[in-house]
């Protein structure tokens, strides 16, 4: 997705998400929704839980008072994370069903305050958990978040799946935005290096990264690429968002300790 996001095309996507989300939901025996995920403190009905809170708050609503000291949790590491945490420590009771009515309520009502909105209305100035932007970037943003959690779901119940589509594609699209800064950045490629990311599917995507002067993503190269990282789809969108997944699995061609460099920095989210 551009920089400049089509508010109909993400709003699709979002909404698509939540639909996709609420299927997995449904299917769900109530058991599963205490089975613990790779999120530290977090079960599946606690990733539920924070999905409500953020769009709750989109929505307007307060954050509720938990009682609970959240800051004190060793997994909270920072505001927003704290954020989170109310919303899962106020619901932490909640069951399955209600969970599930309370879920399909906000994303009902959030899929009508889209539907309401005008350009002027995405293009307008919006924190976002990157820094400040648009609303319509903030929205990219959790098309993002919304299918690496239900992807988080999905591996918590055994459930594997959606790997790919127009979801799939828009989080691809927002890990892609940071590879300039993981390549240059955070795994230091020289001056002159070109690094390519061959991402073998269920999305088949290629990502070039040229070092010059600065670390860009560009369309394709016509230089020799001086690593090669080649890997499923499913299993890059699980490294960059830091979730434990087999990195010695990527297949690493060219100056391999450049190569293990990238894959070991990919991660730009928990």
């Amino acid at each position: 997705m551009s920089q400049d996001p089509d508010r109909k095309q993400v709003t699709e996507v979002l909404v698509g998400e939540w639909e996709e989300l609420d299927r997995l939901l449904t299917g769900l025996a109530g058991e599963q929704w205490e089975t613990p995920t790779c999120l530290p403190g977090w079960r599946v009905t606690d990733v539920v839980s924070h999905l409500i809170g953020t769009e709750a708050m989109l929505a307007g609503e307060a954050t509720p008072d938990s009682g609970v000291d959240v800051a004190a949790l060793p997994h909270v590491r920072n505001d927003i994370a704290a954020f989170n945490e109310q919303w899962v420590a106020a619901l932490r009771e909640e069951g399955p069903a209600a969970m599930l009515a309370r879920f399909r309520d906000i994303t009902a009502r959030r899929a009508e305050m889209l539907a309401r909105m005008t350009d002027a209305d995405f293009a307008a100035p919006s924190w976002t958990p990157a820094g400040q932007a648009t609303y319509g970037r903030f929205m990219q943003i959790r098309i993002y978040d919304c299918y690496m959690h239900e992807q988080d779901l999905r591996a918590a119940a055994g459930r594997p799946g959606n790997e790919d589509g127009p979801a799939a594609e828009a989080a691809l699209d927002e890990a892609a935005r940071t590879m300039g800064y993981v390549v240059g950045k955070r795994a230091a490629a020289p001056d002159g290096s070109t690094v390519v990311i061959d991402l073998t599917g269920p999305v088949r995507r290629t990502l070039t990264v040229q070092v010059d002067g600065r670390a860009r993503l560009v369309p394709a190269s016509t230089d020799p690429a001086t690593t090669t990282l080649r890997l499923p789809s499913t299993l890059f969108l699980r490294l960059c968002g830091g979730r434990p997944a087999p990195s010695d699995s990527v297949d690493v061609g060219g100056d391999r300790e450049l190569g293990r460099r990238v894959v070991d920095n990919l991660a730009f989210t928990i």
